[in-house]
């Protein structure tokens, strides 16, 4: 990449991010350094309105409203998508500079990291990103403590669970934002309700004949978004206020299940025990997805990392509109409340939401150099 990009970067953050960069490199993943521009639209199709305030926004000459990458993923996807290696198995690395508004010590900031595309064994797969990008970050000079989760794990037991679409998109919301089960599923929590009879209409349309209605009243008066949600997200807010007024809610039962569950972490072996354990006792068909959860564990104990080291909770999903299946994040362990240093996970549907016709299987992690324990120094 032209070493300008990174002229701006403390030498030690610098000097780590290559010392990152050549492990991935030594394992066979390519470099890539994908445009810095992007469609702002496409940032903000995936996390809505709300990150319009950590964008760096300008327009080309046509007035196309675009953004400085905010992140390496998408921008590493789409270089993907339109190389001649789409749909197929490729790995890439990189190492330069992501920009975002309100980020700590600046808008700027260095980050490393690797994605995969198109492997089909998804459980090797992902243990061999994890445990590159964990070898990678104590290369860089920060040995760190991770956390992991599946996403994919949670969506099936929403599945079994029978639940209504609104709670499950409600629970996965919630969790991604750091809520509490008990906050999720108060009602008296969720605001005022809207008008009756517009919830009475809702309640009698199905759930995307409802979403096109409200979309398109919006565009008939011509908004757009209001107090950063978008048409769609306000058409599920009022499913959502719908499914309470008519009493669509979750059965005691249920909710104890969704308890024991989100409570389960720690070692993950242990913690796959406990959730077959919870399954079985609850007559829930969930083998194939613990079954999933329980091969990965075996390869990344396989690639030399202390699975007991590691720390799962189930109640860890993130952004679960991005992420389809395993996710994880690791910090600094003297500092348990700072950000992320290393953040990652499986989103196998990215590259559809991006114009591919189906979806390709896909991983990665990113390291941001300068949240590492010693900022990057040996």
């Amino acid at each position: 990449m032209n070493a300008t990009l990174l002229d701006a970067t403390p030498p030690i953050a610098r000097d780590a991010g290559g010392r990152a960069l050549a492990h991935f490199l030594s394992a066979g993943f390519r470099r890539i350094e994908p445009a810095i521009l992007h469609p702002a639209s496409i940032f903000l199709d995936m996390s809505g309105e709300e990150i319009r305030g950590r964008l760096f926004l300008t327009a080309d000459a046509a007035g196309e409203e675009l953004c400085l990458r905010p992140e390496y993923t998408i921008p590493v996807c789409r270089a993907y998508l339109a190389s001649d290696r789409a749909g197929a198995v490729a790995e890439y690395s990189y190492l330069g500079p992501v920009f975002r508004a309100q980020a700590e010590g600046g808008g700027e900031r260095a980050q490393t990291g690797l994605e995969s595309f198109g492997r089909s064994d998804a459980e090797a797969a992902d243990a061999e990103i994890f445990s590159l990008a964990m070898e990678a970050a104590a290369a860089a000079g920060g040995k760190l403590a991770a956390r992991l989760g599946d996403a994919g794990l949670f969506d099936a037991l929403l599945a079994a669970l029978a639940l209504p679409e609104v709670w499950r998109r409600r629970l996965r919301r919630g969790l991604a934002e750091g809520r509490t089960l008990a906050a999720i599923l108060d009602a008296r929590a969720q605001g005022r309700l809207a008008q009756p009879g517009v919830l009475a209409a809702m309640e009698s349309a199905d759930p995307d004949g409802a979403r096109a209605l409200v979309e398109d009243l919006l565009a008939i008066a011509g908004i757009d978004a209001v107090g950063g949600r978008t048409a769609s997200e306000i058409a599920d807010r009022f499913l959502e206020q719908a499914a309470l007024r008519s009493g669509d809610s979750i059965g005691i039962e249920k909710r104890q299940v969704l308890e024991s569950w989100l409570a389960v972490s720690g070692d993950p072996d242990v913690a796959a025990d406990k959730l077959r354990d919870l399954a079985t006792a609850a007559g829930l068909d969930l083998g194939p997805a613990l079954d999933a959860f329980e091969r990965r564990n075996g390869f990344i104990a396989a690639r030399g990392v202390a699975i007991e080291e590691t720390r799962f909770s189930a109640a860890f999903v993130r952004d679960f509109e991005y992420y389809t299946g395993f996710v994880f994040e690791a910090r600094d362990p003297a500092r348990p409340d700072a950000r992320p240093a290393l953040a990652g996970g499986r989103y196998d549907g990215l590259a559809r939401k991006l114009g591919a016709k189906a979806d390709i299987p896909a991983v990665g992690a990113a390291i941001t150099l300068d949240r590492l324990p010693t900022g990057g120094a040996r």
